[in-house]
């Protein structure tokens, strides 16, 4: 008996996706950054065993879009609702149980198993918070199972995959066995890049900001990559780069770094900026950025 199917995860942004996710795989598969909305695919960490695949789906936080990027982005959490064996609906001990209720209306709709995740439990002060937080969801969930976690300690986690591999169908495995992703080499190269641009700038630069990596180029010793980082406007394109080239330096070398240890391999980055007006709600430009679909 194999058991296999999709495990997908979904919820607001900045409950804690990505940690559970990467906490889950084994594998630091989604960037995690303490920003809001940093995810904007659906990406795929898949574990496999003799007997048994899960694949996961990390999806981008559920929101209200204002332009077509983030109506791309609710496009692939409402994605994960329809093709899931098994459902994670995560949330955290600060946020409200009524955020996002048209969204949560649709969760309650599944007829497929769901699991509410409660996380960042190591935050709160008494079990008493829990135990009222428990019976907020029942109320708004009443079909899904509860199960209370902390992604980032870990507590927990091992009770959750056995509910996990407990709820999988059976089913031959959908990708090779060693398999760790549906994505390839250069969408981690990208991701590693705008992970550090979240953490280098503020405010609304990191949301302005998508990455390309033109040129992937891999021997024995040695990775080869040309990236460019693309913005909206010629002044953000200053602030990238910032005095004296010091700041998209300083980009590069956290990225380099971080690229190394995924590839285990020597890496010799190069990074430009260009600007492209208004990319985010150009369909042409989502399209050849993997957010828009044929």
């Amino acid at each position: 008996m194999h058991k296999a199917g999709f495990v997908n995860i979904v919820g607001n942004p900045n409950v804690g996706k990505s940690t559970l996710m990467n906490s889950l795989v084994g594998e630091r598969i989604s960037i995690i950054t303490s920003k809001a909305q940093t995810t904007r695919h659906r990406i795929m960490g898949i574990v496999n065993t003799d007997d048994m695949q899960i694949v996961y789906s990390d999806t981008p936080g559920v929101l209200n879009p204002h332009y077509k990027l983030q109506e791309s982005m609710l496009n692939f959490s409402q994605s994960a609702l329809i093709d899931a064996d098994v459902l994670l609906y995560v949330t955290d001990v600060v946020e409200k149980p009524t955020k996002n209720q048209s969204f949560l209306d649709k969760v309650a709709a599944q007829t497929i198993p769901v699991l509410l995740i409660i996380n960042k439990i190591d935050l709160l002060k008494d079990q008493k918070e829990l135990e009222r937080l428990v019976k907020e969801w029942t109320e708004r969930l009443p079909q899904a199972e509860i199960i209370p976690v902390s992604a980032m300690l870990k507590f927990n986690l091992d009770y959750l995959l056995k509910r996990i591999q407990e709820l999988l169908p059976e089913s031959p495995p959908f990708f090779e066995k060693d398999a760790l992703t549906d994505k390839p080499a250069r969408f981690f190269v990208t991701e590693i890049i705008r992970e550090k641009i979240f953490q280098t700038y503020d405010k609304e630069i990191p949301y302005s900001c998508e990455v390309a990596v033109e040129q992937f180029k891999e021997d024995e010793t040695m990775i080869h990559i040309m990236s460019v980082i693309y913005v909206e406007r010629d002044s953000q394109k200053g602030i990238i780069i910032g005095k004296k080239g010091a700041a998209l330096k300083k980009v590069g070398t956290l990225a380099r770094k971080d690229i190394e240890a995924f590839f285990q391999k020597k890496v010799f980055l190069e990074m430009f900026v260009k600007v492209e007006k208004d990319w985010r709600n150009k369909d042409s430009k989502l399209k050849s950025f993997g957010y828009q679909l044929d």
